[in-house]
């Protein structure tokens, strides 16, 4: 793990965050007939469409419609069965995705400036500590993110909130022109999930391509221009006003409880 000093945090008068590249907006995800399963079961099936380079996307759907394995396969951890998932961003290195909380191990013996430094990890290897210049970029962004005060700490001792605010920090240094969140705002507050959702405000302004699972529909209406609604299957793609209909929803909700019944 990193030696622990040299931590040069830098006062400025307005904290600053990487900018996006300007060739983030030529960069997208195309599906052809994607489908993927797990050993017992399917996890989606023959989702062909496309997020639109620089878009902001949220995928929504009953429990079990696959969209927590929508975005691992995008990310390339969950393999597919059939059809294809082009996301050039994949291939080169340029892809965050940010899994629920319950898939991180908070036991892990790491201060939340280390957690963040991990971002930009690919500018440092592996095995050698973080330059200097890395730390400075990891107090500019944890300014950012309300979390300056924190970074000697352990991540154990942060709540839910810190937590995921730290985990947003680390995605800033990745600096992605695709970024993947699953379920982000799960078991925040309101002032967290605002705070939170400023910096994915920020992101689609900066012409990065962002999808998010997420499961409050107000939410989604308020702050996500276009929408999936799966059900382990495409139910609706498209403008969320569109999508999000009492009948798409209801249609969602039979079609899951189909499969469930299948199984």
């Amino acid at each position: 793990m990193f030696q622990r000093n040299k931590l040069r945090l830098g006062r400025e008068p307005t904290p600053q965050v990487p900018s996006a590249r300007p060739w983030h907006k030529d960069v997208g995800v195309e599906l052809d007939h994607a489908s993927a399963a797990y050993t017992d079961r399917v996890a989606f099936t023959g989702l062909s469409g496309s997020f639109a380079a620089g878009s902001l996307t949220a995928v929504v759907g009953p429990n079990g419609a696959g969209k927590s394995s929508l975005l691992k396969a995008i990310a390339g951890t969950l393999p597919l069965q059939s059809g294809t998932i082009v996301c050039r961003s994949r291939r080169h290195h340029d892809l965050a995705y940010l899994p629920q909380q319950a898939e991180f191990d908070r036991a892990f013996p790491i201060e939340v400036r280390e957690l963040i430094a991990l971002g930009a990890w690919r500018s440092f290897g592996s095995y050698r500590r973080p330059p200097d210049e890395v730390f400075e970029s990891v107090a500019r962004v944890a300014a950012a993110a309300g979390l300056e005060n924190v970074l000697k700490r352990s991540v154990e001792e942060l709540s839910v909130g810190e937590f995921q605010r730290a985990l947003f920090a680390r995605l800033e240094l990745q600096d992605a022109a695709v970024i993947l969140i699953d379920e982000p705002f799960v078991s925040v507050d309101e002032v967290t999930t605002e705070a939170l959702m400023g910096i994915v405000r920020r992101w689609h302004t900066e012409g990065r391509t962002v999808i998010a699972v997420l499961h409050d529909l107000d939410q989604v209406r308020q702050d996500f221009p276009t929408t999936l609604l799966l059900a382990r299957t495409c139910i609706a793609w498209g403008e969320t006003a569109s999508v999000l209909t009492a009948n798409n929803l209801t249609r969602a909700r039979k079609t899951q409880q189909d499969n469930e019944e299948i199984l």
